[in-house]
Order: structure tokens, then sequence, then C-alpha cells
């Protein structure tokens, strides 16, 4: 059955790359890299349909999971890490599941993926709910562990995505929205940790980053919420601030220092006037959103 999947297919592009120059094998992989994008891209319609499932669940309290094994999983536990930082969002919005628990993060566990059961076991161990949603991440689209928390999620009624990179997988047969960008044979036979990974990764991108945007998080393309944890990200802040406030680099530190670091709160802040507390009140009644908070301020002030 394997056998007949295309990613366990065989790639003719790359079928002596073994016996090939150096320079001559990685022209090869980037080619077959640039099939990707363009992959992912007719993919955009069900993607588009994801992001405003996530947007309306975490209107509603829920949270966005995703389940995966090996790579697929990794990459899962990789975006959801993120998140925090560049949104400065609760650590539990975003949550990533593996097969095999955090152990698979940095060493091979790939057994644990054949337990349908263990995903369903997983996921309700995270306390997923009905309000929540839940991408599954499988390239072969067939993964049981993928699979069975899948299942228990739409047990529950929740809204279900599956990413794959295989036509008619049973992950999309069983998910609520399936999305397959279909990126061919690997370079180097099955290895998805090549271009199913890469469109895995891009269409995750997405996922978060534009239900962030929806969500009022970016200003602009500006990364509003980001938290200067750091000293690249805090240089990251100030310029941020100057920018979008129109103000001189240390009046955008006087600013990010007088609203607690608050990015957000010091754009806010720079471009009306307003000290902290009410700022802070107009930034709260424009729920978090920076553009209605600057719009609602401008108004009452007209």
């Amino acid at each position: 059955m394997l056998e007949k999947l295309l990613t366990e297919q065989s790639n003719p592009a790359s079928a002596a790359i073994d016996a090939l120059p150096t320079e001559e094998a990685l022209r090869i992989i980037n080619a077959e890299d640039r099939r990707v994008a363009e992959a992912v891209g007719k993919e955009i319609p069900a993607i588009a349909r994801a992001v405003d499932a996530i947007v309306a669940a975490f209107g509603k309290g829920g949270r966005l999971f995703y389940i995966g094994a090996g790579t697929s999983g990794r990459l899962g536990v990789l975006d959801a890490s993120e998140c925090p930082p560049t949104f400065s969002v609760p650590q539990e919005m975003v949550q990533g599941i593996i097969a095999g628990g955090e152990a698979a993060l940095g060493r091979a566990t790939e057994a644990a993926e054949d337990d349908p059961a263990m995903g369903a076991h997983d996921l309700r161990a995270r306390g997923f709910t009905a309000v929540d949603v839940l991408v599954g991440i499988a390239a072969s689209g067939r993964t049981p562990y993928v699979l069975g928390g899948v299942a228990a999620a739409r047990e529950m009624g929740a809204v279900t995505v599956g990413i794959s990179c295989t036509p008619d997988s049973e992950l999309a047969r069983t998910a609520a929205i399936a999305i397959t960008p279909l990126t061919g044979p690997e370079v180097v036979t099955g290895s998805t940790r090549m271009k199913a990974a890469t469109a895995q990764k891009l269409v995750l991108n997405m996922l978060t980053t534009m239900a962030f945007i929806r969500l009022g998080y970016v200003y602009g393309n500006l990364m509003v919420n980001v938290q200067p944890t750091n000293a690249k990200l805090a240089d990251r802040a100030r310029r941020i601030v100057a920018q979008a406030a129109a103000v001189s680099p240390q009046r955008a530190a006087d600013l990010l220092a007088a609203s607690g670091d608050c990015v957000g709160l010091a754009i806010l802040m720079g471009k009306t006037g307003l000290g902290r507390a009410d700022a802070e009140r107009h930034l709260s009644e424009a729920g978090g959103r920076l553009s209605q908070a600057i719009q609602n301020c401008r108004g009452s002030h007209g």
C-alpha cells in the first residue's frame, strides 16, 4: 500500500543524484524545492477556510492544536512555540502534540505514530474541547496516531483540519477541511522531511500568521505584539514603535519604557499623546486591535 503513495514514489529528476557533482546535485534539490510554493498556492482557498475557522474559535475562547508524528509533529510544536514571543499570546492558545511526547522532539521515536488510540488519548489529556480547532499533520495522510486524534476531535464536534501531501488521503477524507499541497516525489525517495515538510511549514506559517493578523495582532505589517525579551527583540521593538508612531529612536525607547515594554501601547501613546492608563483603556475597548484603537481615539477627538 505505501508504495502507491505519492510521497513514496521515486523522483526521476534525482535518479542519479549520488553520482553527480555537488553543485549539480544541489541544483536538482533547489529546482524541486521551487515546486513547493506553487503546490501550497493551489491550496489557498482551503487554507483560508481553516484560518477563518481558527479565528472564529479564538473569538469563542477556543484554542488551536496541532497533532503529528515525526517531522510533522516537530513542525507543529515549532509553530506553536513561536506564537507567544511573536504575538504575545498565552502559551496554551496554540499547542503542538507530537507522538512520543517531548522526548520525540530531539530523538526520533517513530514507532509511536502507529497507535491511533494514543493520538486520541494525548489530545484528551491536553483538555481539548469542542470549541477548539485541531490540525492534523501527516505527509502520507495515513499516520494512525494523527487519524486517532482527528477522529476523537470530530466525535467532540470540534473543527478539524488535515494537512497531507498525498491525493485523496485518509486524513483529507476524515478532516472537515483538507489542505493537500501535492509536492510530488522527494529527491531522496520517501524522505518527507524535504519538500513535504517545507510545504507543511509554509501552511502552518499561514494559519497562525493570518489568524493573528485577523485578530489585530499586526499593525500594517508590523509585529506590534512582539515581546522584547532579548536584545534583538528589544531593538526590533524600538524600530517598530519609531516607524509606526513616526517618532525618533530615542522617543520610541521612552515610549516603550512608559508603556511597560508593550509595543502596541507605546505606538498608541506616541500617535495620540495619551498617557498609559488612557491608552490601555482604549486598547482594551478595541479588543487589543491597535488600528481600531487609533481610529476610535481619532474619532473621539475629531
